[in-house]
């Protein structure tokens, strides 16, 4: 895939680039596979906005997607590869032997007309899903499940990919794209390959509406508001923060302050990951 930069004919398409979709080979959806979406603002049930910056921006279908993989030794041929606006990752639509449909994230280097295959016989390939038990140690790998039968869960966003670093007894040591290296359960199962779409880290939006139409509203500097709404407001025309570090509107620190309170599974973690990932 590759990168389109667009005429400056207005300020803000200066700088702005953009998908050439070149690799998109149907632009509608699988009827079959979407579902109409009620949007809530980034507000819960009780109508308190619960994720702030929400709100607004174009109507899109979501599509149901097969994290799990659970039609096993059914080979399966890719039909089309498509755009969702809900993800970085492009979709890949399979249409199985048995005539039934599927979405998965399309994984680098696959193409229509392609077979993949899902079980602990298929072949080490892009697409494919096996065990962590049945592939090979160095392989690259995504859609990592935590628990057999929940559906990936790890490493689907565009461009990542895993490492399978080692085996031990009943766990494999996977290292993720933040650095960090954890045990996974060896009978769960992992895509073979990296997820496409690697450019996706290289567009520039290039204006503010860019970020309206996906659903996120603006974002103010805490130096900008009062000192009742940020601790950072208030003063006289431009001022510091007047603190150490800074800090969350409610007034936790804002960089480098450690959030994980999920005790249970520090065990999995062998190595934390890298400060230079984040």
């Amino acid at each position: 895939m590759a990168v389109k930069k667009y005429k400056p004919t207005t300020p803000g398409q200066r700088g702005m680039t953009g998908y050439t979709f070149e690799e998109i080979t149907k632009s509608t959806p699988e009827r079959s596979l979407i579902i109409h979406p009620h949007g809530h603002g980034g507000r819960d049930t009780t109508g308190r906005i619960s994720v702030r910056h929400r709100g607004g921006g174009n109507r899109r279908y979501i599509r149901i997607l097969d994290f799990k993989r659970d039609k096993q030794n059914i080979p399966a041929k890719v039909a089309a590869i498509e755009y969702d606006p809900n993800r970085t990752a492009r979709l890949a639509l399979l249409n199985y032997a048995d005539g039934e449909k599927r979405y998965i994230v399309a994984p680098l280097g696959i193409k229509v007309g392609d077979t993949l295959l899902s079980g602990p016989q298929a072949e080490i390939r892009p697409g494919n899903c096996l065990p962590l038990a049945n592939i090979p140690v160095g392989t690259l790998v995504h859609n990592i499940e935590l628990k057999r039968g929940k559906g990936g869960q790890l490493v689907r966003s565009a461009g990542g990919s895993a490492q399978v670093l080692a085996k031990e007894g009943e766990y494999a040591q996977i290292r993720l794209p933040s650095g960090e290296v954890r045990l996974v359960s060896q009978v769960c199962f992992a895509t073979i390959g990296q997820v496409g779409n690697l450019d996706h880290s290289n567009i520039k939006l290039g204006k503010a509406g860019r970020k309206r139409h996906m659903g996120i509203r603006p974002t103010v500097r805490g130096t900008a508001m009062s000192p009742r709404d940020h601790p950072h407001g208030g003063g006289e025309g431009r001022q510091p923060t007047g603190m150490p570090g800074p800090k969350t509107p409610w007034g936790r620190p804002a960089r480098g302050y450690k959030t994980r309170r999920n005790k249970s599974t520090d065990k999995y973690i062998v190595r934390h990951r890298s400060k230079s990932s984040r």
